[in-house]
């Protein structure tokens, strides 16, 4: 079932870049030629497009332009609304006179054009129908303050919509943390190089959507600048997920074994199991306590499962396995310690996850294994690291990195912009909605990797595949019923369908159906 490795390198990925490189970028492309003005003047032309075409009828803009060149561009998108006859008011972060260079310049552009100039100042009205983010750009470093800071507040406070350039005010560039405060887009359209902070952290709730403009420059070509990560594409499913072979059998599609479910926490496991089992696995295996081994047989017949007091009954299931997953419902108590401990006796792929974790990080504290894929939200990555979960979310892109460097194989931060980070590099998965934010979504998706590993597929290919085909679920399922009430049951449905790259779900599985 498995794709070959050449052929997803031929799948081009969207690079994502820290904001020192983008500036690199920009340096460099004005160093071959290409005046930095004229640079700037394509950027605010790409914006000035992208509200149009968000806002087709917009009589009224208000552009509040800070420093810089993100303060220039936007002067030159005043420039260009009130040239095509859009009342423009323009609001100055940074007086016209403090400027310098190709920020003056387009300050003055703005001026001929004549469009007004009001400086900020707290309580002032907006008298457009749509604001224009042009104040603080990808340099920012420390939080917002001063009067920044009051103006992204009433901007967030209008309720008016708002196109961001280059990026969302507040919002860092490298890790999509919120510094201090951040301006809420709409419509985020961003320059020359794709930024890992507009798809991660707090960049969801921020951004909006999020429109890529290269201006001419074709960063790849620059290898020497090498990404900091990649965005994931439902591309690769097609890729990696063709067609089964005519005379495909179960034996041939692997056989996932999910260790967990203690004593009272019965239904994380099952839920990984019947991931696996929607996944295409040919056989899964649950090792679970024995309370819970009726309610499973009659959820989920297909599923062999076998109801064991301690590990010391596991008996030969872990050797007749191909992967394991182990810790979903695990529990840290003298039960899950030795399920724990059976699966990594194994010298199998292993999947980690909720209490395995926690476990990990209170009694495994420097081991490291090369086929395992760990799946830590914030809490249990911070766990890992011996840091806060706080510290973890704050810069989420090291936090991944770190964790993979320390304990090698695969690491999935969770999250908002789920990162994959595996000896090939970071992906980011731009999929998933507020509506995972429910119990068992992990479960599930541990049941994903397991089945994905299962059928052949390479260790981080099989990563960044589940991680998008969970996410892309519960999107599927959202678009059918709405975010509120989305349960983690609910999903691996709707995975059957994405794994089944160009099948037409009927109407009986789009209403939910099992």
């Amino acid at each position: 079932m498995s794709g070959n490795r050449s052929d997803q390198e031929q799948v081009a990925l969207r690079p994502l870049y820290r904001a020192d490189q983008v500036r690199e970028l920009d340096r460099r492309t004005i160093a071959a030629g290409i005046e930095g003005f004229a640079l700037m003047q394509r950027a605010a032309t790409a914006a000035w497009q992208s509200l149009r075409a968000g806002w087709p009828g917009v009589k009224r803009v208000s552009v509040l332009c800070g420093g810089g060149n993100n303060g220039g561009d936007g002067h030159v998108l005043a420039a260009l609304a009130a040239v095509a006859g859009v009342e423009v008011q323009r609001i100055a972060l940074k007086p016209p006179k403090t400027l310098e260079g190709d920020a003056a310049r387009a300050a003055e552009m703005a001026t001929a054009a004549g469009v007004g100039l009001e400086p900020w100042r707290k309580g002032i009205e907006f008298s457009g129908e749509v604001i224009v983010d042009a104040m603080l750009g990808t340099g920012l470093t420390g939080d917002v303050r001063g009067e920044f800071r009051e103006a992204i507040e009433a901007v967030n406070a209008s309720g008016l919509p708002v196109l961001a350039i280059d990026i969302p005010s507040g919002l860092a560039a490298d890790t999509g943390a919120e510094l201090g405060v951040a301006v809420r887009a709409t419509r985020t359209v961003t320059f020359i190089g794709d930024k890992v902070g507009l798809h991660t952290g707090r960049a969801p709730a921020r951004t909006g959507e999020v429109h890529f403009r290269a201006l001419g420059v074709d960063a790849r070509r620059h290898a020497d600048l090498a990404p900091a990560a990649e965005l994931l594409d439902k591309v690769l499913l097609e890729v990696w997920l063709p067609p089964r072979s005519r005379d495909a059998h179960k034996g041939g599609m692997g056989h996932v074994l999910v260790l967990g479910g203690a004593p009272g926490f019965g239904g994380a496991a099952l839920l990984a199991s019947e991931a696996a089992a929607r996944l295409g696995a040919g056989k899964i295996s649950l090792a679970t306590a024995p309370e819970h081994v009726t309610a499973c047989l009659t959820y989920r017949p297909e599923v062999m499962v076998h109801g064991l007091r301690g590990a010391a009954e596991l008996g030969e299931l872990p050797s007749k396995a191909d992967v394991l997953v182990v810790g979903p419902g695990l529990g840290q108590g003298a039960w899950g310690q030795g399920m724990l401990q059976a699966a990594l006796a194994e010298s199998k792929p292993l999947v980690v996850d909720a209490d395995g974790l926690n476990l990990l990080a209170a009694r495994f504290p420097g081991l490291r294994r090369d086929d395992w894929v760990l799946t830590p939200h914030p809490g249990e990555a911070g766990r890992l690291l011996g840091c806060s979960a706080a510290e973890v979310e704050a810069d989420r892109p090291a936090a991944a990195r770190e964790l993979q460097q320390s304990r090698g194989g695969v690491v999935v931060l969770k999250g908002a912009g789920s990162l994959v980070a595996g000896p090939a590099g970071m992906a980011v998965c731009p999929y998933g909605n507020p509506g995972m934010a429910s119990g068992g979504m992990g479960d599930v998706l541990s049941g994903i990797l397991g089945a994905l590993l299962a059928q052949g597929l390479p260790l981080e290919t099989a990563a960044r595949l589940g991680v998008m085909v969970h996410a892309m679920a519960a999107d599927m399922a959202v678009r059918d019923a709405g975010e509120r009430g989305l349960l983690a049951a609910d999903l691996a449905s709707y995975a059957r369908v994405i794994v089944n790259p160009g099948f037409e779900p009927g109407l009986h599985l789009l209403a939910g159906g099992h």
